[in-house]
């Protein structure tokens, strides 16, 4: 458990399973796990998409858009079957979150993206994993093995009447495969490129079907959500910014690690006594605030809250939360 690290500022909600046993089924039941799926089945489907609405829930891929919204375009009625689709591509630099996610927790982004089937009149989901992530498809395979043998997963799943089936994917460790066109083109089989849009997923996805694609830290989301209720999770963090954030602080740093902030916590906090501040008394010269996507802020420009919206409006981007120090001896 050492790449497990720990701090009195975190809020632990997606991460507060991480190093204890969850990948076990038995031990995830124990720590309720899957009582939110059993909730979403009772609720109509309407429900649970304003419920995440509500929630502020945003993509922690990179784009933050909302999730609730995002799953509102898809199409009630449908000739071709609707998909949800999880990324957990991650090929940004400076992005190691998911990993702890899919190696810790996997039934919880299982049981996220069957809740995201049941709000959107899905039936089926695939999981994505990035092909240097190996070692974690066997977690992942086992997990679903295991809820398909308790009757989580397939037909009249929780003798719902409801069947809903799982599959996991293994990429071959293509960077641009992470946006999510090109991911649905390697499923689908082809060359990982970018499709044109429109049309867009929710309406034309995977197979020409509508699909949901959300990244594995917003799936796992979900279950606590449903579980602790949408004004809960918002008040995590600031206006349409709800919930925890699993930030990568790596780069020039005396702790580096994936720490579970609240949305909008500062981020000159984050370097300076989450991140243990520069080694050696070194002086900060520029941080990537959400992988190698984003553009980056100087020493003066750090005082900022780390949300989608602030750093819209810093001339940044939050992204998919790998924040990269780096200090005064690099060349840049």
């Amino acid at each position: 458990m050492a790449d497990l690290v720990s701090h009195p500022d975190e809020v632990k909600v997606v991460s507060k399973r991480f190093g204890k046993g969850a990948t076990d089924l038995n031990c995830y039941l124990e720590l309720d796990g899957y009582k939110a799926v059993q909730k979403a089945l009772a609720m109509q489907p309407d429900a649970i998409v304003n419920l995440v609405k509500d929630s502020g829930l945003r993509g922690r891929g990179g784009a933050g858009f909302n999730t609730g919204m995002k799953w509102s375009f898809v199409p009630k009625q449908s000739a071709k079957p609707k998909y949800i689709l999880c990324n957990g591509d991650e090929s940004e630099p400076g992005t190691c979150k998911d990993r702890l996610i899919f190696e810790h927790d996997p039934h919880a982004v299982i049981e996220g993206v069957v809740i995201a089937g049941i709000a959107t009149g899905s039936h089926a989901g695939y999981i994505y994993v990035r092909g240097e992530y190996r070692y974690l498809l066997d977690i992942m395979q086992k997990a679903i093995k295991d809820a398909y043998a308790r009757g989580f997963l397939g037909k009249n799943i929780f003798g719902s009447g409801y069947d809903f089936d799982v599959y996991w994917h293994g990429g071959a460790g293509a960077y641009e495969v992470g946006e999510e066109s090109a991911l649905m083109e390697s499923l689908e089989g082809k060359r990982g490129i970018p499709r044109i849009r429109p049309p867009f997923p929710a309406v034309v996805g995977l197979w020409g079907g509508p699909t949901v694609i959300n990244n594995a830290e917003t799936l796992a989301s979900v279950p606590h959500i449903l579980l602790g209720g949408a004004e809960w999770f918002a008040k995590l963090g600031p206006p349409k910014n709800g919930g925890t954030r699993l930030f990568c602080l790596s780069g020039h740093l005396n702790r580096p690690g994936v720490y579970e902030l609240p949305m909008g916590y500062n981020l000159k906090k984050m370097i300076y006594e989450v991140g243990g501040g520069i080694p050696n008394g070194r002086a900060l010269k520029a941080v990537v605030p959400g992988g190698s996507s984003c553009p980056v802020l100087t020493a003066g420009e750090i005082d900022v809250s780390m949300d989608f919206d602030s750093m819209m409006k810093a001339g940044t981007m939050l992204g998919s939360g790998g924040v990269v120090v780096v200090d005064e001896t690099t060349s840049w």
